[in-house]
């Protein structure tokens, strides 16, 4: 009995494995006709059941239904393959084993990622830990906390991705300084890299989306030349000792007295001009107040900086949207 089922189990092992031979049109037909024509040898399996005992006939006849279930599937497939042309009607090998392989392409990280990267390098080495924070935020931490009234311009709904009445995706890492001091007692160090939104009009030097870097100090005695001494020391070793930058005299809720950060930089005709890279101060006093700390007793400085428009003056590229079109021709050069 065991014999007789593995000899229903040979013929359709033959089969697939004639079939797999077939390298052209007339081979395919003389295999339809061995296999699976009125007499062949996969349709005679049907027909042998009779010959066989009546105990072992169930079990034969549906391992041959199964068997030419099987075979005439894979024939019907091979079939459409020749009529689409997928399988060259050709004798030997379908390709040269013996040619070069296809080069790939190798990965890397994103310039965002890069740069990124680099800035967290930079501030470790000076000491600094590094936060992350929720990309979706309330308005305490976003504004109120940040000495932010609600008659400031910055918290127009047109002016911010609100979810809604009290929540938004976060317009500034700054709500990551609310966070740590929030948790955490001075001395205090750290950088936050992080994704922000506004909804500002895309062009050449703004996105809807992009990146900042925000740094925060506080201890006793922190005073504005320690902030200029940092960010000084972070544009020499970031951009090269002689790179030319500037303090200018700025206002901001959460920061008094306040500056902005100018680097020079040349446009293409070799005009030099100033580069805004963000903003630094001061943490004002009501910020310490809104998260507990004693403002006649500590100090301290924060800065932001847009990590596109840094890596921008870093390798010389002009519009903010190469990084997000994901041209091969442009990622490639970093």
């Amino acid at each position: 009995m065991a014999d007789a089922l593995e000899q229903f189990k040979q013929v359709g092992k033959n089969a697939l494995h004639d079939l797999k031979a077939v390298s052209n049109l007339e081979q395919l037909e003389q295999f339809r006709v061995k296999y699976l024509s009125r007499k062949g040898e996969v349709t005679n399996l049907l027909g042998l059941l009779g010959k066989m005992p009546k105990e072992l006939r169930p079990q034969a006849g549906q391992l041959a239904n199964s068997i030419k279930k099987e075979v005439i599937s894979a024939f019907d497939q091979f079939q459409d393959q020749f009529k689409a042309g997928q399988k060259a009607p050709v004798s030997g090998p379908l390709f040269d084993v013996t040619l070069p392989g296809k080069p790939t392409g190798q990965g890397a990280s994103h310039l965002i990622t890069k740069t990124v990267d680099e800035l967290l390098e930079i501030f470790g080495r000076m000491g600094f830990d590094i936060g992350y924070g929720p990309e979706i935020e309330d308005e305490f931490h976003n504004f109120v906390a940040l000495n932010i009234e609600e008659s400031h311009p910055a918290r127009d709904p047109l002016d911010n991705f609100y979810i809604d009445d009290n929540t938004l995706l976060r317009s500034q890492t700054s709500t990551m300084q609310i966070r740590v001091m929030e948790n955490t007692e001075p001395p205090i160090r750290i950088v936050a890299p992080g994704r922000v939104f506004r909804p500002d009009s895309v062009d050449a030097t703004h996105m809807f989306m992009f990146h900042q870097i925000e740094a925060l100090v506080v201890d006793e005695g922190v005073s504005m030349i320690d902030l200029k001494t940092t960010i000084d020391q972070f544009i020499q070793v970031f951009y090269g000792e002689g790179t030319t930058w500037r303090f200018r005299p700025s206002f901001f809720p959460f920061t008094e007295p306040s500056a902005e950060v100018d680097l020079l930089v040349q446009d293409k005709n070799g005009k030099d001009f100033w580069l805004e890279m963000g903003g630094c101060g001061m943490v004002d006093p009501n910020v310490f107040k809104a998260v507990g700390y004693d403002p006649e007793k500590y100090t301290g400085w924060a800065f932001g900086f847009g990590i596109e428009r840094l890596a921008m003056r870093k390798y010389g590229i002009t519009d903010i949207r190469l990084f997000y079109e994901n041209d091969l021709r442009f990622l490639n050069q970093f």
